[in-house]
């Protein structure tokens, strides 16, 4: 059946049309349920996947009864982390492109917050962020939330994991009790449904995509001895030559030792857990997104609000104690219309968690052995290296910056530069692994905006 498209949609015609230039023609199953409902104003309760479109749904919801004359918070959006604020913030700048001059910003903690404060001193339209910054905020009376509209709670069930939906309630109770208020969860467990009958009123139910679709994701599952768990990792990637896999342990140790063996057998391999700071979070989620590093060992923790829109494989390296758990990490893999591969290594001592995750799933579970590598043995190495530059958008650096400084006085080629992003601070810039090394020396001697700056090769 023919997903229906935005035109069939009260919305307006400059909407339509920037929508159309970013390719957004078909709605997503969520899109189609749930933004008919939104656009009439009333509250939903919509669970769906990672992956699903659902940032569009509740992003044009917003901006369909938002005002760009009124310069006050007229939209606030919570979720569980920083980097999930800030993908929801790009997403909504682009959706916004149509209505003039609108102010999404961004309030999250792992960053100073006076530039926060004085960009709020100037007034904005729509504000994304964390619920301890925002209520560290509300507490300095410096961030108002009386003239919200739309209250967005966004991966609920994922702020209830992490502790924090006693502080998303106190927001809620700060917005106007006419506001719009849309919650959106991959899960909606008891511990949510209490509180959301208090936070909504009369909420539609929309229930989409919160399994994976059949053959959308294939699962593989693979019994290891204990001992053998690190050697059967580098195996499977070896085996199978993923272009990039998110790969997941139970505790930062496991994490970080994996990291550890895949890095000295050869592999690009980095780790993110618990234990890093927001700096180092930032570098190694940065060499992730544009391929100097093709392998990512994260903890559930640590991998919570990461939004890697291609991602080919899932590996868990140990096995989730929860069957919720399962779906949210195989969910990573196979989003939207692609196609994913999740596997799974399982010691006899965890017989016990698989055969629950099989009564869960409701069939059986595919069991595979071991493969034994490739004939020629090499790992993938990641097709890019990233040199960090100390700088970045409060220096008014922008890509076309970088870009023309590189490939002019750097010498580079246009194709030997990859992605490149501007943080508030610093910038990030891939450059081919096989050039970078050797241009480096020629690199951090050049002007930038006629200015040198410093830089390192990650």
């Amino acid at each position: 059946m023919t997903a229906p498209v935005f035109s069939t949609l009260p919305l307006a015609a400059p909407q339509l049309e920037n929508l159309a230039q970013l390719g957004y023609t078909h709605m997503t199953p969520i899109q189609a349920q749930s933004l008919p409902v939104i656009l009439e104003g009333r509250d939903v309760i919509a669970q769906a996947r990672t992956g699903s479109g659902k940032t569009a749904a509740f992003g044009l919801g917003i901006l369909h009864r938002l005002n760009p004359q009124r310069w006050e918070i007229q939209a606030l959006v919570v979720c569980p982390t920083r980097e999930l604020s800030e993908q929801v913030a790009t997403e909504l700048r682009r959706l916004a492109r149509s209505e003039g001059n609108i102010k999404v910003l961004t309030l999250t903690g792992g960053a100073s917050a006076r530039p926060q404060v004085e960009s709020l001193a100037h007034g904005a339209h729509i504000v994304v962020g964390t619920p301890g910054r925002l209520l560290d905020l509300m507490g300095r009376d410096v961030l108002s939330l009386s003239a919200v509209h739309t209250l967005v709670l966004d991966e609920a069930d994922r702020m209830v994991d992490m502790g924090f939906f006693a502080d998303v309630v106190e927001i809620a109770d700060a917005c106007p009790d006419t506001r719009q208020t849309l919650l959106f969860s991959a899960t909606y467990p008891d511990t949510i449904r209490r509180d959301a009958e208090r936070l909504l009123r009369e909420p539609a139910m929309v229930k989409v995509d919160v399994e994976h679709h059949e053959g959308q994701i294939a699962q593989q599952f693979f019994e290891v001895e204990e001992g053998r768990r690190l050697e059967a990792v580098a195996l499977l990637l070896q085996h199978f030559q993923p272009e990039s896999a998110l790969l997941f342990c139970n505790t930062k140790a496991a994490c970080a030792d994996l990291a550890d063996y895949l890095s000295h057998q050869g592999f690009s391999a980095l780790a993110l857990h618990g234990d890093k700071d927001q700096r180092d979070r930032d570098d190694v989620l940065a060499q992730f997104a544009n391929q100097s590093c093709n392998v990512l060992v994260a903890t559930d923790v640590a991998a919570r609000g990461l939004d890697i829109p291609a991602l080919p494989m899932v590996i868990n390296v140990e096995l989730a104690r929860e069957p919720a758990v399962h779906i949210h990490r195989i969910g990573r893999t196979g989003r939207m219309q692609e196609r994913g591969l999740a596997l799974s290594l399982c010691s006899p001592e965890e017989r016990h968690v698989a055969d629950r995750l099989e009564k869960q799933q409701g069939n059986a579970l595919e069991w595979f052995a071991l493969p034994r590598g490739r004939p020629d043995g090499r790992p993938r190495r990641a097709p890019m290296a990233t040199l960090l530059v100390l700088g970045g958008k409060k220096a008014k650096l922008r890509a076309g910056d970088l870009l023309g400084a590189l490939t002019g006085d750097g010498g580079l080629t246009r194709e030997q530069v990859g992605k490149i992003h501007i943080t508030d601070q610093v910038s990030y810039v891939a450059i081919d692994r096989d050039v970078a090394r050797r241009a480096f020396p020629r690199l951090r001697d050049i002007l930038i905006k006629g200015r040198p700056q410093r830089m390192k090769l990650l």
